[in-house]
């Protein structure tokens, strides 16, 4: 029997998007494609499960009385793709009564499609949304017709990948390329039975990685606690269907802003994570100062970052967020590690407690719209014996592979960085492990350039061999100009 593979369906998912070109604007793809997949995927799975129905009863038996356990979703009558595929007119408002009714019958998904709107009847014609389920009703994507058990999060996040690359600058605002990712999960490895939160979620990668990471190294990966929150209201959406594409159901994705209202709380205190991965904005600028002030939660105890940069408002809520035995893994700008005023009072802060552990340098031009050179920080509340009172640096800067539009992480730059960070040792003008009296005296700069050679080394010259060289070159043209004066003067030229 015929299984799609992935190649496959991610070239049936792109071309998708080539449908839309033109008609809607590239950073919008997603929230359509997406909407679309994922009803696609839960009526199928729901006609399989009715078709063949599970023996046990742990699945959906009697397709009217809908029963279900927690890993199947309802579709009732008016989310049945047939009958999308049966309109000539008024597809986009059939389309939003489907992601309604499913919302209704599944409260997990509550708020969720309902950030997709098909009534736009300028940007979304009739005739545009038949060509697009035509080209999903191409595909069957029950279980039974996938060739691997994760295919569908996968092309997911091959998709996310492709539209942050088609959308530029707004593409960094969900999307953290992968390999940057894998790192910073290597870095702070994840185990089963931990607590892991990413405050600024995103598409969720990042919690997505965390689980494949325990999953690579033997552990159970559905006893883990995912937790997160997002601003944004469509990449909250697009996070949950992510997660639940991955087969992810135990998790939590608040919606809102983590600064102003952090939501992640029990008893009115934040949660504590064994882990904390995230991928912040960039320098963001009206970040929640005056919110801040009044901070009730005690995350801002070694002072507010200025007004117009909030990178160490979202460091030190994840530092806040931190169990006794919490790591945690952020990547930063640059200016993070040497900006003076309050920046640097909050930098002290950070190393007087010990709390930061590693700072790993990136290689240029590696994030979706912004150029802006970037480092990981690595925080650790129990530092190893060994690792007290000193910062591990990294200059990762040159280890990548040069792309068109971006820079590229390769698997072996990812091994060598991890590699390096576990042994913890110095290796000439890549790395080196920094005493806390050495940075203090260096007023508690962390620029990397001040613990790291990162002069490049000139190239030693063999003296002998140049002057060989160059005599061989001199003799060379004199005779090309022999041969040039005999051509003039057969020429009748006397030269």
């Amino acid at each position: 029997m015929f299984k799609i593979t992935l190649p496959q369906l991610e070239s049936h998912l792109w071309e998708c998007a080539n449908i839309l070109r033109g008609s809607i604007d590239s950073a919008d793809y997603k929230n359509y494609i997406f909407g679309l997949l994922f009803l696609k995927r839960l009526h199928d799975v729901f006609s399989e499960a009715e078709q063949h129905p599970p023996e046990r009863g742990d699945g959906v038996g009697d397709g009217d009385k809908h029963t279900r356990d927690a890993h199947l979703f309802v579709v009732p009558e008016n989310s049945r793709w047939h009958r999308l595929q049966a309109l000539t007119e008024g597809i986009g408002a059939a389309i939003n009564e489907a992601f309604a009714a499913l919302e209704a019958e599944n409260p997990v998904l509550r708020g969720v499609l309902a950030t997709i709107d098909f009534s736009d009847t300028e940007r979304l014609p009739d005739k545009l949304l038949q060509q697009l389920i035509r080209h999903f009703s191409a595909i069957d994507l029950g279980n039974g017709n996938l060739s691997e058990p994760d295919i569908l999060g996968r092309a997911y996040e091959y998709l996310l990948k492709q539209f942050a690359a088609d959308a530029g600058k707004k593409g960094g605002e969900f999307y953290t390329p992968s390999k940057v990712v894998e790192l910073i999960v290597s870095l702070i490895k994840p185990e089963e039975g931990m607590r892991v939160c990413d405050p600024t979620a995103g598409s969720g990668g990042m919690l997505i990685q965390a689980v494949d990471y325990i999953k690579a190294t033997g552990g159970n990966p559905q006893r883990i606690t995912l937790h997160g929150q997002e601003r944004n209201l469509k990449t909250w959406a697009i996070c949950k269907m992510n997660l639940l594409l991955h087969g992810l159901w135990d998790h939590r994705i608040e919606k809102g802003d983590t600064i102003r209202e952090p939501k992640l709380l029990e008893d009115g205190e934040l949660i504590l994570y064994d882990r904390v991965i995230a991928n912040p904005p960039f320098s963001l600028s009206n970040w929640g100062l005056e919110e801040a002030r009044t901070d009730t939660l005690a995350r801002f105890r070694f002072g507010l970052p200025p007004k117009d940069k909030g990178d160490f408002a979202f460091v030190q809520h994840m530092v806040a967020t931190l169990a006794p035995n919490g790591k945690a893994g952020v990547v930063v700008p640059n200016g993070v590690l040497f900006r003076s005023g309050a920046e640097a009072a909050i930098r002290r802060g950070l190393l007087e407690e010990d709390l930061i552990e590693a700072v790993i340098g990136l290689p240029p031009n590696l994030f979706y719209g912004t150029g802006i050179p970037a480092c990981i920080l690595i925080l650790n509340r129990n530092k190893e014996a060994a690792k007290k009172r000193k910062v591990f640096f990294l200059n990762g800067a040159s280890g990548y592979q040069e792309g068109k539009n971006q820079n590229f992480l390769r698997d072996s730059d990812v091994q060598d960085i991890v590699s390096a960070y576990e042994k913890w040792e110095a290796v000439d003008q890549y790395c080196r492990v920094v005493e806390h009296s050495e940075i203090q005296a260096n007023d508690y700069n962390l620029n990397m350039a001040r613990y790291i050679d990162l002069s490049e080394q000139e190239a030693q010259i063999d003296v002998g061999a140049a002057l060989a060289k160059l005599r061989a070159l001199e003799a060379e043209r004199g005779e090309v100009e022999g041969k040039m004066l005999r051509f003039l003067k057969e020429l009748g030229y006397d030269a």
